[in-house]
């Protein structure tokens, strides 16, 4: 993702994308699709994070750098895990795990 990003932006800047295409209804679409995704994605990630800030940050993370923002995030998580973890572990909020 990062390579093909970099690759895209030395080709064209985002914001000289032609009018026929930043109109187009499948362009539209995708992009709420994209956007929607994301979102998603971040009221989980708002659930799992406690701190206020660090909610903001990831969000503007997404938000700008979408699914490049998304993959630092869930390797973050998954290297902060233990070897013995459960799927709990990874989804909940480490108050709302449920007792073994």
């Amino acid at each position: 993702m990062l390579a093909v990003t970099t690759w895209a932006s030395t080709e064209v800047a985002l914001w000289k994308t032609p009018r026929e295409v930043a109109t187009h209804p499948w362009f539209i679409a995708t992009l709420f699709d994209t956007y929607f995704g994301f979102l998603t994605f971040y009221l989980w990630l708002a659930y799992r994070e406690t701190a206020n800030i660090a909610r903001v940050i990831w969000l503007v993370a997404i938000l700008l750098l979408g699914n490049i923002a998304m993959a630092a995030y869930m390797l973050y998580r998954l290297f902060k895990l233990p070897a013995h973890a459960r799927m709990e572990d990874l989804l909940l909020r480490p108050s709302a795990k449920v007792a073994a």
